[in-house]
């Protein structure tokens, strides 16, 4: 099979920016392990900033421009470096790729894109992609790497995506806010309900949100894709899911063939 991991900020790293070391290595030994069983993979990574926050000794989040900019440029060193060290010791190769939102929405670059990634695979080598915050403004953002790791699941026709979050799946209802709110196992449809409680963003670090989520699993279903949300913190989960077994929640991708 061939899948896209796509990792947020809140599970890389602790509140304060700095690595959560145990999250990230139990991360890349589970991939490793499910690419020596014969899957390809491809890992959309989150983190740049949130790295950066922690390297320069940030108090929060910038929220202008420039600096968010410079804590990216910072972090992306630091999470590069990380992986390429980690999947290292489990015998793999890395590759690292950047996007912006027009190297999605132009043609030929979109084309670029897709062939890098399916040649790298093809070479036994595991990309990881990020937007390039480093120089995307809103003008040629991808926006959120939710909706990034759907964009890549479809431009290389991956059998599923997996979002790892802060959050075991999709819920009836905010679980932070309301105790009775239940955990979704499978969506075939997304509804106008959900998508009114899906709410907002996520942490103080990351941009993403269940609003995201419910985006990016709109793109993997029409496209044919399975997409799952799985609690980050419990990457073992990973083997679950392609075990079979009922873990987060599986939105079941449309297929138009009879």
């Amino acid at each position: 099979m061939r899948i896209v991991v796509k990792v947020g900020t809140s599970t890389l790293t602790h509140p304060t920016g700095h690595m959560d070391i145990r999250h990230v290595e139990t991360l890349c030994k589970v991939l490793s392990d499910v690419k020596n069983a014969g899957h390809e993979i491809v890992l959309v990574s989150s983190g740049a900033i949130g790295m950066g926050v922690g390297k320069l000794n940030l108090r929060q989040r910038p929220t202008d421009m420039a600096t968010k900019q410079a804590a990216a440029a910072v972090g992306q060193c630091e999470l590069m470096y990380v992986y390429d060290r980690l999947f290292g010791t489990y015998n793999h190769t890395i590759a690292q790729i950047l996007l912006t939102g027009e190297d999605l929405r132009d043609a030929e670059r979109y084309r670029n894109f897709s062939n890098t990634v399916n040649r790298l695979l093809e070479l036994g080598i595991l990309p990881v992609i990020n937007e390039n915050d480093t120089v995307s403004t809103v003008e040629i953002a991808v926006g959120d790497n939710d909706t990034l790791g759907a964009l890549v699941a479809v431009s290389v026709k991956a059998d599923m995506l997996m979002i790892l979050s802060d959050i075991e799946g999709l819920y009836t209802a905010d679980p932070r806010r309301e105790k009775t709110a239940k955990l979704i196992s499978e969506v075939r449809e997304i509804t106008p309900e959900m998508r009114e409680s899906a709410g907002g963003g996520g942490t103080a670090l990351s941009t993403g949100g269940m609003a995201t989520k419910l985006t990016a699993a709109k793109i993997c279903m029409d496209a044919g894709t399975d997409m799952f949300i799985l609690n980050g913190a419990k990457p073992l989960l990973i083997y679950e899911a392609l075990e079979g077994k009922p873990v987060g929640t599986k939105f079941i991708g449309r297929c138009d063939t009879p």
